[in-house]
């Protein structure tokens, strides 16, 4: 079920969460993945379906040596053909898979070139500025999944490609309940806390999440990364 958000705190500037290069307003939003179990699903390609979409904010990182501050978006789908008992209250649940992104549309952009291969065909540079990515939530694709190890030696799952869905092949219906997140009318404190720590933690050090809670204090984040203006009909996939 979409929380639409009773528990919002007030925010001053609702133009802040959004890929917008025309100072529109069409905003991101986002859901939690729960389970306990931290099992990588195994490498190979499946029917997915996006389902939560979570704008981290505009938070610092280092590039290359670099200090810049990124407007964040973590996006995650299910894979309905995959399952397994996570928690033995719940019963079986499909795997999930998460990816974050850069909120940029521009033409060497990560998340540009993710959707590109999400929809099968480059996107002009009109509906680049254009495109809004909460129009993504209850999308199928195909999701290519590979393993990798990190720094301390765990193997993790990561998504390696996006592609459509071929013709003939249904993705199952959406298993898990879809959710929006983010720092305006879809805010939720309860669903925050249901949040993993590592993701809490981004989140309350980016721009929107201090100017959320101090809109006095802290210095709006900046319009060119925003999303902007267009509607789920218009979604060119």
């Amino acid at each position: 079920m979409t929380n639409r958000g009773g528990d919002k705190p007030k925010c001053k500037d609702k133009s802040t969460i959004f890929i917008n290069y025309k100072n529109q307003n069409k905003m991101i939003t986002a859901t939690n993945t729960g389970g306990g179990d931290h099992t990588p699903v195994a490498a190979g390609t499946y029917p997915a379906r996006c389902f939560s979409m979570i704008h981290i904010g505009t938070i610092e990182e280092n590039i290359m040596g670099e200090t810049k501050w990124l407007n964040k978006v973590r996006i995650t789908w299910e894979l309905p053909t995959e399952t397994k008992v996570f928690n033995e209250e719940k019963g079986e649940q499909p795997f999930v898979i998460s990816k974050e992104f850069t909120l940029s549309m521009n033409e060497k952009a990560n998340l540009r070139k993710f959707l590109e291969g999400w929809r099968g065909k480059g996107f002009s540079d009109d509906e680049a500025k254009a495109f809004d990515i909460t129009a993504l939530l209850g999308k199928p694709c195909m999701l290519s999944v590979i393993h990798k190890t990190s720094k301390k030696g765990n193997l993790f799952a990561e998504i390696s490609s996006c592609s459509a869905m071929p013709k003939g092949f249904t993705c199952p219906p959406q298993i898990n309940d879809t959710l929006e997140l983010n720092y305006t009318d879809h805010w939720s404190n309860i669903e925050f806390s249901k949040l993993p720590q590592f993701i809490k933690d981004k989140m309350t050090g980016s721009k929107e999440f201090r100017a959320m809670m101090n809109p006095q204090e802290v210095e709006a984040p900046s319009e060119t990364e925003n999303l902007s203006h267009q509607t789920a009909d218009d979604l060119p996939f």
